[in-house]
């Protein structure tokens, strides 16, 4: 004999069923419909075939249950049917097709600078460097000054640095020898806790990162390990190797008795990391006001592999960053005696980098927000 109790919980179990109508389209509600009300094998069929099995009083008031839920299903199913017609008259007269098939979804991705900026700092932050970050806008001190450039160095003039109309900011009566003496006095006549000095020059917008390293060494004590990726804008020409915006990422090390060794081990560690063990690493003399000794490091350009290309300049080599042992007066600036600490600092360009890494042959393709470019990242 069949179970009252479980029939009668079988059928609010087939009402419940019904909730999810509205979310079915027309091939949807047709299943569902097949599924509860199908004359052979339907859920509310085979239900009413166990009533003559029920003793007279179960069954005049579990087949007058199975009744009403038969026409509530008809009811919404009719009434399901309809919408769904409603809706596709109502998009035919905006001239939308339901029947067409849908259209490829664009999905966005990391764009290619961003990635390298993230493996860059992953790389470094394995070696035991932290993330550091400061302002864009910028004093001539901390962008120029704190970094021993001379007064009359290129880089301060108004056709490389882009100035920003805000009142300088002075604590002495001679803006001009206020503004360079943090520069030209010997490191043996200042005093490293000396603070005149802090907020002088006009304001910019930063060329380098490089400030970010002197607000770390003013804020915190030796040992330092930092590596600082941000933004920098410069009155560049815009070519295939050269923007007037771009990514930069600095590191710096300071700590008693780091040398030039440590320097071109790290960044040796760093480039195989990123570009493989077998990448060509060469290290060329430069010259940096807020570094002594000077470098730049080359890898092998993975654009024309070597052969020479424009990106390279023809020359086979790409140069991805500048380094050096941190400057004994840029130290003395940040209020830290370079008889006792040493350091090296470094500083590439993520753009350049993305080049030789993924072959891009114009660095304006990483501006011009080309879907048809960005599409082959996201892979």
């Amino acid at each position: 004999m069949p179970d009252s109790s479980a029939l009668r919980q079988s059928l609010e179990a087939l009402r419940h069923q019904l909730n999810g109508l509205a979310e079915l389209d027309a091939a949807g509600v047709e299943a569902l419909e097949v599924r509860l009300l199908g004359r052979k094998q339907g859920v509310l069929t085979e239900l009413l075939r166990q009533l003559p099995g029920l003793p007279p009083e179960d069954k005049r008031s579990i087949g007058a249950e199975a009744n009403r839920l038969k026409l509530e299903c008809e009811a919404a199913f009719q009434a399901r049917r309809e919408a769904l017609k409603a809706a596709a008259d109502a998009a035919a007269a905006r001239g939308i097709d339901r029947t067409m098939p849908g259209r490829a979804r664009w999905v966005g991705g990391v764009h290619p600078v961003t990635r390298v900026m993230e493996e860059i700092v992953s790389i470094f932050h394995g070696l035991g460097f932290a993330r550091a970050t400061g302002p864009e806008a910028e004093t001539e001190w901390y962008n120029f000054g704190a970094l021993n450039f001379p007064p009359d160095h290129p880089a301060m003039d108004m056709h490389d640095t882009l100035y920003l109309d805000i009142p300088e900011r002075r604590t002495g009566e001679d803006r001009r020898r206020n503004r360079t003496s943090g520069v030209a006095e010997p490191a043996e006549r200042r005093e490293p806790s000396d603070r005149r000095f802090l907020d002088q020059g006009r304001w910019l917008m930063r060329t380098h990162t490089s400030p970010v390293q002197i607000r770390v060494m003013q804020g915190e004590p030796p040992p330092i390990r930092v590596v600082i990726p941000g933004w920098v804008y410069r009155k560049d020409p815009f070519d295939a190797s050269h923007a007037p915006v771009f990514a930069q990422v600095e590191g710096l090390a300071v700590d008693e008795g780091i040398s030039f060794v440590d320097l071109k081990a790290t960044l040796s560690h760093f480039a195989r990391e990123f570009f493989g063990s077998a990448t060509a690493v060469r290290f060329r003399p430069s010259f940096f006001p807020f570094t002594e000794p000077s470098a730049e490091m080359d890898v092998g350009c993975g654009v024309c592999g070597g052969r020479g290309c424009p990106a390279c300049k023809g020359t086979g080599w790409m140069e991805i960053l500048g380094a050096g042992m941190v400057h004994p007066n840029v130290l003395v600036n940040c209020g830290l005696d370079p008889e006792r600490y040493t350091g090296f600092a470094f500083g590439m360009g993520p753009q350049r980098i993305a080049l030789n890494r993924y072959g891009i042959p114009d660095i304006r393709l990483l501006y011009e927000g080309d879907m048809r470019f960005l599409e082959q990242f996201t892979r």
